[in-house]
């Protein structure tokens, strides 16, 4: 059976696949708008607003992506030739098509950390004197949640000791929180504490927290000034945005809570992986939304079990050479994770 007309398909390849709700759709109807880059969306000046006041930060900025918060963050804290500290499977480094060289010219220099995770030690033994031969190293971005690490999350002790060990060596730190907000469920922190720890931050609108589009990014009103400007020359410059801005609004209000629900999915289906033979992950590993799994002794070659399972009424994206990713989110039931349970286990025992 084709996937595209298998009765319902469970989605697993990303929180970002999510569709408003009812009631975040009829706060999009209901927006008022103005033309925001006169700065007269009265909409996403509050969504601004509200963004700012939950990371403790002075100002704040709707953008179209995480990607291109992450961009803007780099090129306002960044100059031509400077090299920036980040771990190696982040976002930044690995998705965002070498945006880092190509909009601020800067070097990107990898760390290797643990399911994503950067110490403060590895930071202190990257960081170097001044000299004239070498690029200054004048930023350190760090990913909370960690995607390529499972949805791995820095707990606020460890998160604090990285930027202050970046601090010391004069380096400023951004925050990548594409997935913040499933940090905070799974430890308990406010945002404010984590954004804390960093200059500037950004947080996705449209993965875990389920609106159709957007992200903010978040830091001192100078630098949010300056980010408004390369916004624009990037091209991100919106007009009548606020309906864009209700959604976002929904979201923070009504769907931060309700994350504890994915990643209680995301457990009971990587204890459910856990069974099947020629699978390998440890269950314990798996802290928020996301599950990385091995499926090296299944019998299947990576690209052929993501047809398979599409086929069966399971969608997933390779990860790896033997990699697979599932992510759970606000379209998914517990009904659903039992469902694709079933039909994995007959796709893996056929193979």
């Amino acid at each position: 059976m084709n996937a595209s007309i298998a009765p319902h398909v469970i989605d697993l390849r990303s929180d970002t696949v999510t569709k408003p709700t009812a009631g975040m759709r009829r706060a999009m109807a209901a927006a008022e708008v103005g033309d925001d880059v006169f700065g007269e969306d009265p909409t996403v000046n509050r969504l601004q607003a509200v963004a700012a006041e939950l990371l403790g930060k002075e100002a704040a900025l709707f953008v179209p992506s995480g990607t291109m918060a992450n961009q803007l963050a780099i090129r306002c804290q960044t100059e031509l030739g400077d090299e920036v500290l980040i771990e190696r499977g982040s976002h930044p480094f690995n998705y965002e098509v070498a945006g880092a060289a190509a909009i601020s010219g800067v070097q990107l220099i990898p760390l290797d950390g643990r399911r994503g995770l950067l110490d403060a030690a590895q930071i202190a033994a990257a960081a170097r004197p001044p000299a004239a031969y070498l690029a200054p190293i004048t930023l350190l971005c760090l990913e909370n949640t960690h995607n390529r690490g499972g949805g791995s999350v820095y707990t606020l002790e460890r998160l604090t000791a990285v930027s202050e060990a970046a601090r010391r060596r004069g380096l400023r730190v951004h925050l990548d929180g594409a997935r913040l907000f499933n940090a905070c469920v799974a430890t308990g922190t406010p945002a404010a504490d984590f954004a804390r720890c960093a200059e500037s931050v950004s947080f996705c609108l449209s993965k875990g927290l389920g609106a159709p589009v957007g992200s903010v990014l978040a830091g001192p009103r100078q630098l949010i000034a300056r980010a408004v400007r390369f916004r624009r020359m990037l091209g991100g410059g919106w007009r009548q945005a606020g309906m864009l801005a209700a959604a976002g609004l929904y979201a923070l209000e009504h769907h931060v809570e309700r994350l504890a629900e994915d990643h209680a999915n995301a457990r009971r289906l990587a204890e459910g992986l856990a069974t099947i033979e020629g699978v390998l992950l440890d269950p314990a590993t798996v802290e928020t939304n996301i599950v990385v799994f091995d499926i090296a002794g299944a019998g299947l070659e990576v690209n052929t079990a993501v047809a398979r399972l599409a086929e069966a009424g399971v969608r997933l994206v390779p990860f790896g050479p033997t990699l697979l990713r599932a992510v759970t989110h606000l379209d998914l039931r517990r009904g659903d994770i039992e469902r694709a349970l079933h039909l994995m286990r007959q796709v893996f025992r056929a193979s």
